[in-house]
């Protein structure tokens, strides 16, 4: 069951597929390590809107309880 605060999973894919190269999904997902990974690796390295594009379609492609249980429960930071 979906804790109330919990982020939602279409807000999460959007955030990610378009605005992926920020990582402002991972700090919805509470996962601010990745955050700031993405953050740095984007002007560095240049594939951040890359990652952040899969993930948001990952996320959009998992049901409303896997992506709790993977995201939200256990944590999951990439992918």
């Amino acid at each position: 069951m979906a804790e109330e605060n919990a982020p939602s999973r279409i807000v999460v894919a959007l955030l990610a597929i378009f605005l992926g190269w920020l990582g402002i999904h991972k700090f919805m997902l509470g996962n601010s390590t990745a955050g700031i990974i993405h953050v740095v690796a984007t002007p560095c390295f240049g594939i951040g809107t890359l990652i952040g594009f899969i993930e948001g379609i990952l996320y959009a492609l998992k049901s409303d309880e896997e992506f709790h249980q993977l995201y939200v429960v256990e944590k999951k930071a990439w992918f």
